[in-house]
């Protein structure tokens, strides 16, 4: 697991970020998002295949709840990245409290293509972070960057 900070981005609230969505966010943890970046511009999580969560028997593609799930969890993570960016100046502690309070509004997801291969990428930025809700962009590519899904959401923040 890569986690890549940028002057804006301590590497204690990183780690901290990672520890929180990969192990103490359980759904994710049971999925098996790995976050392979969390900056405040742009925030990006891997899945491996596995035969627990094919959709299709006959193709062995991926759930679509399973993508969903991904761009969600990939959507709050850029929230995330982004509002402890936004308070660099704050403490570890305090930046992470903030996240209690954090839920999706709105979700829409387009399926474009089957999800069928060995790992897919998730990758999500902030459109906007007010101080009450924040909307993300995300897409759910395949291993060779060909786009399976987009996605669009709405998070509360406070």
């Amino acid at each position: 697991m890569t986690v890549a900070t940028d002057d804006r981005h301590d590497e204690e609230f990183a780690g901290e970020l990672v520890r929180l969505f990969e192990q103490r966010i359980t759904f994710n943890h049971t999925l098996g998002l790995k976050v392979a970046h969390a900056g405040a511009d742009e925030a990006r999580c891997l899945l491996q295949m596995r035969p627990d969560l094919v959709g299709h028997f006959g193709y062995d593609r991926l759930h679509g709840g399973v993508i969903s799930a991904m761009l969600d969890a990939t959507g709050g993570l850029a929230v995330m990245a982004a509002m402890g960016a936004r308070h660099r100046d704050r403490s570890v502690q305090w930046r992470l409290q903030r996240f209690a309070k954090l839920g999706t509004i709105d979700l829409r997801v387009d399926y474009l293509r089957p999800a069928v291969g060995p790992r897919f990428v998730a990758r999500a930025e902030v459109t906007r972070l007010g101080a009450r809700v924040a909307t993300t962009r995300m897409t759910f590519s395949a291993e060779d960057d060909t786009v399976l899904s987009t996605g669009a959401a709405a998070y509360i923040v406070s």
